[in-house]
């Protein structure tokens, strides 16, 4: 594999129709909020979502969710194990190499050479940390968005129990529509150090860019989370003259002239101002 050419900076642009996101445990499942009304999906989702893509392209991946463990472990723990070089590390207790350690698992993991891991498990005395190359921000919708409520009713019971009725009442929310923006970079100095190569970044790219692939559910059904558009700067120095925040805001997103209630992607009007001596991004629309 080829080493990183130079550092990469992405904005995605996400559009959101009659679904839910991401879900808040702590309030009812409803679509995360910010106190500005606004929506917003977390990094970890996102990066959730990026681990699912990078397994259909059949790259290796640590953090695996159980429903979709592709290598009949079922923690991670278990799939440390596994691995015969990580396990000679364990093995030598206090006297492990931590340099060492990561060398192999960012070898082995796609995920771990791009997001980084904390490896640390009861009974092993081995703790290393791995700080990966790739941050993602969490997504946030450029107008606040409209949270529907609808009520919804079970027609059969969990257990068979006399006298009780099967039409339990439940709640489903949903988002009638959101365009979010999901900002993210890649360090270049980090990537050497976990040999986060070229063509892990293609496959980052590819992810990005089919992210709601084999992801549909209830609360999300297929076609109603879509990725509208990628843009994509492929740096040529480890660190460039212009900042990742200035290259993030050259990406303008506004509600069309008249439109008062955006309902699609093509309500909104997106301009990528050039920035000085900056390299000319890639722009992928995919609507």
């Amino acid at each position: 594999m080829t080493d990183l050419k130079g550092k990469i900076d992405f904005v995605l642009l996400i559009s959101v129709k009659n679904a839910n996101p991401n879900g808040d445990p702590l309030n009812g499942n409803r679509p995360r909020e910010t106190y500005e009304g606004k929506g917003e999906i977390s990094d970890v989702c996102i990066k959730r979502k990026i681990r699912n893509r990078f397994q259909d392209m059949g790259k290796k991946v640590y953090v695996q969710s159980s429903d979709r463990c592709d290598d009949g472990c079922n923690s991670l723990a278990a799939r440390v194990s596994k691995n015969v070089e990580l396990q000679q590390e364990v093995k030598k207790g206090k006297n492990a190499d931590p340099q060492r350690f990561a060398e192999i698992a960012c070898k082995e993991w796609i995920d771990v050479r791009a997001f980084g891991q904390v490896f640390a498990f009861k009974g092993i005395e081995v703790s290393v940390g791995v700080r990966g190359p790739v941050t993602i921000h969490q997504a946030i919708s450029v107008d606040p968005v409209d949270i529907v409520s609808m009520q919804i009713t079970k027609s059969v019971n969990s257990e068979d129990k006399k006298g009780k009725a099967s039409d339990t009442m439940g709640t489903k929310h949903f988002i009638d529509f959101g365009l979010y923006i999901v900002k993210g970079s890649i360090n270049h100095q980090l990537a050497e150090k976990t040999g986060f190569s070229q063509e892990d970044a293609e496959s980052l790219k590819l992810a990005l860019s089919t992210l709601f692939e084999n992801d549909e559910s209830s609360a999300r059904p297929a076609g109603s989370m879509e990725v509208c558009e990628l843009v994509w700067w492929q740096h040529e120095n480890k660190t460039p003259k212009v900042s990742t925040a200035k290259v993030h805001r050259s990406v303008q997103v506004k509600r069309r002239e008249g439109v008062e209630i955006p309902h699609s992607f093509g309500d909104y009007e997106i301009k990528i101002n050039k920035i000085p001596d900056c390299v000319e991004p890639e722009e992928i629309i995919l609507v």
